[in-house]
């Protein structure tokens, strides 16, 4: 292995430490109680290192943003596989609902915490959740076009409409809010 690539994969090690431990931090103690200094503590490096890999603690958060979106869009495009337009429209959104469970952390920095950065500042960075959103209306599209849904209803509404009621179970779920022997699949279920 050559000194430039064993350089690249050095700087992909620490930035995943770096991530890694501000994911936790963000989660375990809310994204406007965590410093630069206390990530560089969780890693044993020092602040000056952080800030060579990242600007700020906004771009580590975008940093984490946008591989949760990525995870999000994977998970999201290896449900909508089948020929029934319908089908599409559930599997996407049973997609989003089980990534919240299997991606607390992701999910909480993404949909939930209000303290960090508004990623629709930071669209540019972004092409991709954009593209995500226009896929989410492609699909409630060609539902509405297969008499699926009715002609008069405008997907983007039913986009947004889908996306919010189902973050509701996402947090139940993650929360552990429902009483005990409750299902949270079914919950969700039930919202789709």
């Amino acid at each position: 292995m050559g000194t430039k690539e064993r350089q690249d994969r050095e700087r992909q090690a620490v930035t995943a430490s770096i991530l890694d431990a501000a994911r936790e931090l963000f989660v375990a103690e809310g994204y406007q109680s965590v410093s630069i200094r206390k990530i560089a503590e969780r890693i044993e490096y020092s602040p000056a290192a952080i800030y060579s890999y990242f600007p700020g603690k906004d771009d580590i958060f975008l940093a984490l943003a946008a591989e949760g979106f990525h995870l999000l869009d994977e998970k999201v495009q290896s449900a909508m596989k089948t020929n029934d337009p319908l089908e599409n429209v559930r599997g996407c959104w049973w997609a989003f609902y089980e990534f919240s469970q299997e991606q607390p952390a992701y999910f909480q920095l993404m949909f939930v915490d209000q303290s960090v950065p508004r990623i629709t500042q930071q669209w540019e960075g972004f092409e991709f959740l954009q593209q995500m959103l226009t896929n989410a209306v492609t699909a409630i599209q060609t539902a509405i076009d297969a008499g699926a849904f009715p002609k008069t209803l405008s997907p983007n509404a039913a986009m947004h409409m889908l996306w919010a009621s189902l973050i509701g179970p996402g947090i139940v779920g993650i929360r552990h809010r429902l009483s005990s022997g409750e299902d949270y699949d079914a919950l969700a279920r039930d919202v789709l």
